[in-house]
């Protein structure tokens, strides 16, 4: 943060707005004066930060791109919502910087997406520059960025009050300018992130290690059913690497010929829907909410982010098989294709999606063959002359699967069956975190819920 006038605002334009428009919790256009607990105050923003906003270089300036410099566009910001992030999807460089209105900015300023994406909120770990869209704040010594983070967190809802436009909705500065946030001590603001960053801490832990967890699965399924290396190192006469003498016993020591060209001795070709059953989804809109115990509807988008927060109902009257449970394996077939195992809680199940299950073969088998031919299926539905591509039923049928003899199953069930749940199980524990996270921030950062009683709930 520059030592000369640091918290002055470098945004220009027209003056703060004299209108009043509260916020839900912490934040609020003008003073709205309302009580908050001892010690609080409402304090203007800019008082506290510095108000800055970005540019984007000249696109027709090619030399002014792919540089050192990260730059934070509206996908960053979508994709990355709530996180502090180290890179960015687009550089620029230091001759981008100074043929535009950009700046560098410090790590750990806050930016807000105004216009476009109304409402998503980043911080940065490293100095960036951020595109017009956003407008960012330095935080000056009274005001913790993290506990800046939260409150533009907790205020999502708010965002499009402030924000006005026809077109698009665009929070304008007259309305930035006068943001006033319910301010604490700096003792307490750090007493309130350090609870949330706990809870945001763990639920990262959780997500981490599954992805860790998914790439050993993965590998592992690689090696033993696509590359077949235990069978090729017998035929070269080695042990299969990382493999006990017993389970490398159960592999054969060479191939055959099949409609796949050379596949282990033994082992079976079939088809993806052999091996499972993909039902398709229903039109949920003949199933109107009945207003008494109905389900969220899981479209692409649920399936997409992982939850049902804002989905459409559908009644409950529907075929069992149609309502998906936790662990259950679904697979986007139109539009955005993307395999999955659903940990987002009870829903119906949507036109669009298939449910994959098996009577004859374990989860973690069918799930990974099906993510195996996921790419292809999206190169299928990519060339496909329409506004959303798609696969069809037929190229379930013309995707191919090796199936392994019994014991070799077996064996990689031992391990590939307690990866996948505990993968299901950590899912579960990081959604019960942030819905926890999610109850205690707006209370915490408008001071209804004191500290003591926030951490001996997370204890």
């Amino acid at each position: 943060m520059s030592s000369e006038r640091p918290l002055e605002s470098r945004t220009g334009g027209r003056a703060a707005t004299t209108g009043v428009i509260p916020g839900d919790f912490a934040i609020s256009v003008g003073n709205p004066n309302t009580l908050l607990p001892e010690g609080w105050n409402w304090t203007l923003l800019t008082d506290v930060a510095r108000l800055e906003t970005g540019h984007t270089p000249s696109r027709r300036h090619p030399e002014y791109w792919g540089g050192d410099v990260p730059w934070i566009g509206i996908r960053d910001a979508t994709a990355n919502h709530g996180n502090t992030i180290y890179s960015t999807a687009q550089y620029t460089n230091e001759l981008g910087i100074r043929n535009s209105s950009a700046r560098i900015l410090p790590a750990n300023t806050v930016c807000l997406s105004r216009t476009a994406s109304v409402g998503y909120v980043i911080a940065m770990g490293v100095p960036m520059a951020t595109s017009q869209d956003f407008v960012n704040w330095v935080c000056g010594p009274g005001l913790n960025y993290q506990f800046l983070k939260y409150v533009l967190l907790a205020e999502r809802s708010s965002f499009l009050r402030f924000a006005s436009g026809t077109t698009h909705q665009t929070i304008y500065f007259p309305e930035v300018k006068a943001f006033h946030v319910a301010l604490p001590s700096l003792t307490i603001q750090q007493g309130i992130v350090d609870v949330l960053s706990t809870l945001d801490d763990r639920i990262t832990l959780l997500r981490e290690t599954n992805a860790t967890m998914e790439a050993i699965a993965q590998a592992l399924f690689k090696s033993w059913f696509v590359d077949f290396d235990p069978v090729r190192a017998k035929m070269e006469g080695r042990a299969p690497e990382g493999m006990d003498e017993a389970a490398a016993a159960l592999f054969p020591d060479g191939f055959e010929e099949s409609g796949l060209g050379l596949v282990p001795r033994g082992w079976n070709i079939c088809a993806l829907d052999e091996i499972a059953t993909y039902l398709n989804g229903l039109a949920l809109q003949k199933f109107p909410p009945a207003g008494n115990d109905d389900l969220p509807v899981i479209k692409i988008a649920q399936l997409r982010k992982g939850d049902t927060v804002g989905a459409d109902m559908a009644s409950r009257n529907i075929k069992p098989e149609y309502i998906i449970q936790n662990g259950d394996v679904l697979f986007s077939w139109s539009g955005s294709l993307e395999v999955d195992i659903w940990c987002g809680g009870e829903g119906a199940l949507n036109q669009h999606l298939f449910k994959v299950t098996s009577a004859k073969f374990p989860k973690w088998f069918y799930y990974l063959w099906t993510k195996h031919h996921l790419e292809h299926f999206r190169q299928i539905a990519a060339s496909k002359a329409t506004t959303m591509g798609h696969i069809q039923r037929s190229h379930l049928s013309a995707a191919k699967v090796v199936v392994p003899c019994p014991r070799v199953l077996n064996t990689a069930h031992e391990i590939l069956d307690k990866v996948v749940e505990r993968i299901i199980e950590n899912s579960l524990q990081a959604k019960n975190l942030a819905a926890l996270r999610d109850t205690l921030l707006p209370r915490l950062i408008s001071g209804q819920l004191r500290l003591p009683e926030a951490e001996a709930l997370i204890a």
